[in-house]
C-alpha cells in the first residue's frame, strides 16, 4: 500500500463520520431493516439466488445491512470494512437481531491477512472499487478467498458514471475513464444526506471495465457474464428520474449507470 496509506487513512476518517449520519438516514431505513426489511436490491438477489447454507464473504460492507440481510437468508456471512465505526455498528446490529454474522475491520486489500478460510461466495456492491488504487491485488485476494467452484459477484456503478465531477452544476465530464492519478473531492454532506454539515474528504480511483475484467481473469477467475444497465437502484446522481420498476434512470439514457459481473473459480 505504501504511498496510498495517507489516502486510506483520510477515507477511513470520512467513512467513520458517515456511519452515524447514514444510520439515521431515510436511505438506509434502519428501523424498517430491523423489522426484517431486506437491504438487498434486485440485481444481487437475482444473481446470488439461494444462499442458504453457503459461506459468504462480503467485501466493503459499510455497517453490515447487506451482510445481515444475507445472513437472514441462511448464508454464513463474514463482512469486512475499512471503517471501525462501521464494523462496530455492524456487530451491534448482528447482536441485536440475534444473527451469526462475523465482522472484521480491515482494508479490503488486507483481507487475506485477517482471514484464512475460503468461501462459497464473495460479494461486493455499489461504490466499492473506486476506493482501490490497483485492482490486481484486489482480484488476487478474491481468488485466494474463493473455494474451487465458488462464485464472485459484483454490482457496481458503471465506470462512465465516475468520469463526471458532480460538484459542478451541471455535472461536468472531468476525469479519465482509465485515469491512473488519484482523484480528490471535498464537499459537505453525503450521498445519503446532502444537508448534513459533515465535510467529506475522499480519495478515489477510476477503473474501466477492461481493467476490472482483466484483473479478475489474470487472478484465475472465469467470467460468466458482464451486464450493463440503464437503471440504478439508488437515487444518488443528479437529475435521475424514477422508472416504472422503482429504480432511477437518466432521462437521456445516454450511458449505463450500473454493471454486474459474475465470475467463478475453476
Amino acid at each position: 500500500m505504501g504511498s496510498n496509506t495517507k489516502y486510506f487513512n483520510i477515507n477511513r476518517s470520512t467513512w467513520n463520520q458517515k456511519v452515524k449520519i447514514h444510520a439515521e438516514s431515510e436511505m438506509y431505513a434502519i428501523e424498517a431493516f430491523k423489522k426484517d426489511k431486506s437491504s438487498l436490491m434486485s440485481y444481487e438477489l437475482n444473481a446470488l439466488g439461494n444462499v442458504n447454507g453457503k459461506s459468504l464473504l462480503h467485501l466493503q460492507c459499510h455497517f453490515g445491512q447487506d451482510t445481515l440481510s444475507l445472513s437472514r437468508m441462511g448464508a454464513k456471512c463474514t463482512g469486512i470494512d475499512l471503517s471501525d465505526e462501521g464494523i462496530k455498528l455492524a456487530k451491534s446490529l448482528n447482536d441485536e437481531l440475534g444473527l451469526d454474522a462475523r465482522f472484521v475491520c480491515c482494508n479490503v486489500l488486507d483481507t487475506s491477512k485477517h482471514l484464512s478460510e475460503s468461501f462459497d461466495i464473495v460479494f461486493t456492491s455499489y461504490g466499492v472499487i473506486g476506493w482501490i488504487p490497483d485492482l490486481r491485488p484486489w482480484a488476487q485476494m478474491i481468488s485466494e478467498r474463493l473455494k474451487s467452484g465458488g462464485t464472485f459477484f459484483i454490482a457496481e456503478f458503471h465506470p462512465i458514471v465516475w468520469m463526471f465531477d458532480y460538484l459542478s452544476e451541471p455535472p461536468k465530464m472531468s476525469y479519465g475513464y482509465n485515469q491512473k492519478e488519484v482523484i480528490y473531492e471535498e464537499y459537505e454532506g453525503t450521498y445519503a444526506n446532502s444537508t448534513s454539515q459533515m465535510l467529506s474528504k475522499e480519495y478515489g480511483w477510476n477503473h474501466g471495465l477492461g481493467e476490472i475484467v482483466s484483473s479478475l481473469t489474470e487472478a484465475g477467475l472465469f467470467i460468466e457474464y458482464l451486464k450493463e444497465f440503464d437503471e440504478s437502484p439508488y437515487d444518488v446522481l443528479p437529475n435521475l428520474e424514477k422508472t416504472k420498476s422503482g429504480m432511477y434512470a437518466l432521462k437521456s439514457k445516454l450511458y449505463p449507470l450500473i454493471f454486474t459481473l459474475k465470475a467463478s473459480k475453476p
